[in-house]
């Protein structure tokens, strides 16, 4: 049976994956918002979608809708900026719908806790784009470092995060260069890393903050089973020579106990998949974000300490 979808953000960056996403699964997107009106892009997969610009028009549409044709929204896929999420979560639960939500799912733990009573009270169901968990090499990583914990439990993993992903100045004037608006450097692009790494090695028992610029954050966190270094940035001066030498303006690169984790193909599908997955009943909840959420709001609320031994090298680059 064809589902019905609404989209809030259609005219975001992340938006056309859920459109492509809709599209394959052959499923209808029956109306979108946004406060921007450049989304041609909707023409390639629901150019009959309707489309607002206004929030209580998007809503009256919605509410009208469903009462006229005796039909209902039955997925609302949120791409919003950050800090509407929860208020665009909520909507579409009080709407009779479940939400498909981008990263980060919210700004705060205590958000999750609240979201879990409206879920409740209206029956409906809230997941999160958590698309690393469905990557095959990130897969592949877990079960291996499964079968070596059922052997070894108390083994520890030496793990270096670096990612940065170069953006020009137009960052720092929209919502995404606004903490209060995109909960800052490590929410905006580092959430699905820490994301996936909890749910492969386990809970956070200690989190330090190296460094925090408006461009750039950096620490350490100890996990249940790995030690962890982090280097996030947008600063494309931080990009190894090699890389710059290229023209690339992205570097991604994960190491455990020294070993490159090969993820670089494999993401073009991914949302595709999460959508899949959702439908069968199989997406990520509250329950499944609430670590990472955890871990970018205690980042937030952090004093940087300073360059330290245990710091990711890359801080050097900062400081030189």
């Amino acid at each position: 049976m064809t589902k019905n979808f609404a989209l809030i953000g259609a005219a975001g960056y992340i938006a056309p994956r859920h459109m492509k996403a809709i599209s394959e699964i052959g499923h209808e997107l029956v109306a979108a918002l946004d406060k921007n009106d450049s989304i041609g892009i909707i023409d390639s997969y629901f150019p009959e979608a309707s489309f607002f610009t206004e929030f209580e028009r998007f809503d009256r549409f919605v509410d009208k809708w469903r009462r006229d044709s005796g039909k209902k929204i039955d997925y609302v896929s949120i791409c919003s900026p950050n800090y509407l999420h929860d208020s665009h979560i909520r909507f579409a639960l009080k709407s009779g719908a479940d939400a498909i939500c981008e990263k980060p799912l919210v700004l705060n733990p205590h958000n999750i806790d609240q979201l879990k009573i409206i879920e409740k009270e209206t029956g409906q169901k809230v997941y999160n784009i958590l698309q690393l968990r469905l990557h095959p090499s990130i897969i592949a990583l877990k079960e291996k470092v499964a079968k070596e914990l059922k052997k070894n439990p108390n083994k520890r993993y030496d793990i270096d995060l670096t990612y940065l992903t170069s953006r020009g100045k137009w960052y720092f004037i929209s919502w995404k260069g606004d903490e209060a608006k995109s909960g800052g450097i490590a929410s905006n692009i580092g959430v699905h890393f820490y994301d996936m790494l909890s749910w492969i090695f386990g809970d956070v028992e200690e989190n330090t903050v190296h460094l925090k610029t408006s461009d750039t954050n950096a620490g350490s966190f100890k996990l249940k089973n790995a030690n962890v270094k982090w280097f996030l940035s947008v600063n494309s001066d931080y990009l190894p020579c090699e890389v710059k030498e290229t023209g690339q303006r992205t570097y991604r690169s994960i190491t455990v106990d020294g070993e490159e984790l090969e993820f670089s193909g494999g993401f073009t599908d991914l949302h595709t998949r999460s959508y899949e997955e959702i439908l069968k009943g199989n997406g990520f909840g509250l329950d499944e974000a609430y670590s990472s959420i955890n871990i970018v709001s205690d980042i937030r609320k952090q004093e940087a300490i300073g360059v330290t031994s245990t710091a990711h090298p890359f801080c050097r680059k900062v400081l030189s």
